[in-house]
């Protein structure tokens, strides 16, 4: 039993303005879109979960393995990443080793108090799975079997759970040379696909490093797969835009780069050649790479313009900062770092080439809060291609959404926002973030109504269009 005091709440108010009269305000706002459907055109479900309706397995293997954010706090703190399951491909982890990595993050749960994680937990552990204890070592047992119960309930399974969460479109991360079988199989459930939409997205960062040790291999499997030679520069760019059309056929929307930096900028055709000859050749310097790269980013731009996938960059984050977590776990375990970024020189070649084409959606995300109003807004309000990324990963929290609210929407309006992204491989976390986004909108709503900047009409009114019509016409949905 738990101490009186130390139970676990969702405040219907939570969020909102302190102030009664601007959250009266923000109430109404809420209430007209709290109910809409889901749109998630930028995740990493994998798309295995839907087409098979696999079961979540277990608590840990749901909320706490594949989340980089509670194991980043939680290895501050003290906790080896391998007692919590990580890597995610880890066969091994038995049911009482499950146990107890979950009873090692509840007895850490006052570590995570002011953070974004608790927000997110806190409305996952009340709101879907029904816990009412505060997470504690003395309820984590309790805890545990409480949501092992709920996952081995198969209403449940994430098919079931796609209508209970009121998910129409979700877009899943996928490799060029995936073949998309999944998306196959979901797309021939009629009773599935007349609901639910499950889109591929093309993310070729691999393919677009040509100074990376494993470069070569990717490119030739790229072709391979294509049917086309990669020997040259010519056929390597065949086999990308041949992949691109194939994502298309499938449902694709949109295409995903998470680059280092935003330059971009075409070099000498000649010159291009010559340094892919390089690369092949395993001959390429470092600074080689680069120009190489930044040439190829700026050609998916191009290729954006052509067969009108949404092209979204997501630049600012030094990958695997520490190395000895890398070389023991592997990437993508949570030690990625942002760092400082340039947008508005970085991008001019970019933007001047192909910045006003009327077939370009390009949305600009950012890990770094200072060029939201100093690049990115201004931008963002003079180029007709280009959208404003909403927060994401690391600045994806309360303040932060506020902060940008606050930053873009005065020098680019709300038309230039790309609409929620929820950026998530967390199932259960995406009814939650995407509320949470839905809350601020009112109460960012609400203090411009508040201030007389808006009427309450029209605040109701944009309220909808970032739920809704901005993400359906930055992913051309």
């Amino acid at each position: 039993m738990w101490r009186m005091g130390s139970e676990l709440t969702l405040h219907d108010d939570r969020l909102f303005p302190p102030d009664e009269a601007v959250r009266r305000i923000a109430r109404g706002i809420y209430a007209a879109t709290k109910d809409l459907p889901i749109i998630s055109p930028h995740g990493h479900v994998p798309p295995a979960w839907l087409s098979e309706d696999l079961s979540f397995d277990n608590p840990t293997r749901l909320l706490l393995t594949p989340d980089h954010y509670i194991n980043r706090i939680l290895h501050a703190n003290g906790v080896e990443l391998s007692a919590l399951g990580v890597p995610v491909t880890r066969s091994d982890m038995t049911e009482t080793d499950n146990r107890n990595a979950w009873r090692t993050f509840c007895a850490h749960w006052a570590d995570f108090n002011g953070t974004a994680m608790r927000y997110w937990l806190t409305d996952q552990l009340v709101g879907v799975f029904g816990v009412t204890q505060r997470p504690s070592a003395a309820t984590a047992d309790e805890i545990y079997d409480t949501i092992q119960a709920w996952i081995d309930d198969e209403d449940h399974r994430p098919r079931a759970l796609m209508d209970q969460f009121n998910i129409e479109f979700i877009a899943t991360t996928d490799d060029p040379c995936d073949d998309l079988h999944e998306h196959d199989l979901l797309a021939a459930d009629a009773e599935f696909a007349a609901k639910h939409h499950v889109a591929p997205t093309f993310r070729p960062d691999k393919y677009l490093l040509p100074g990376s040790p494993d470069w070569n291999e990717r490119a030739d499997r790229l072709g391979e797969i294509a049917g086309l030679d990669v020997s040259t520069l010519a056929g390597f760019t065949a086999a990308l835009e041949s992949r691109r059309a194939y994502f298309k056929a499938h449902g694709g929307v949109s295409t995903d780069h998470g680059i280092q930096d935003l330059n971009a900028a075409y070099l000498d055709a000649q010159d291009a050649e010559r340094l892919y000859a390089k690369a092949r050749a395993g001959q390429i310097t470092a600074a080689e790479a680069d120009a190489l790269h930044h040439h190829l980013i700026m050609d998916q731009v191009r290729m954006a313009t052509e067969d009108g996938l949404t092209l979204t960059l997501h630049p600012g984050s030094l990958r695997d900062h520490d190395r000895a977590t890398f070389e023991k776990y592997g990437a993508d375990v949570g030690c990625d770092i942002p760092h400082a970024l340039e947008v508005t020189r970085a991008t001019r070649e970019m933007l001047n080439a192909f910045g006003n084409h009327p077939n370009l959606n390009l949305v600009l995300f950012t890990l770094d809060e200072d060029v939201y109003s100093r690049e990115i807004a201004p931008l963002a309000g003079f180029y007709r291609s280009v959208f404003i990324g909403v927060p994401w990963w690391f600045i994806d929290a309360p303040q932060s959404i506020m902060r940008f609210k606050e930053a873009v929407t005065e020098m680019a309006g709300f038309s230039r926002i790309s609409g929620m992204i929820d950026d998530t491989r967390a199932f259960c976390s995406i009814p939650a973030r995407h509320d949470m986004m839905r809350r601020m909108d009112a109460a960012h709503l609400a203090n411009l109504v508040a201030v007389h900047r808006l009427d309450e009409d029209e605040a109701l009114e944009q309220a909808r269009k970032l739920v809704v019509d901005n993400p359906k016409k930055v992913f051309k949905l």
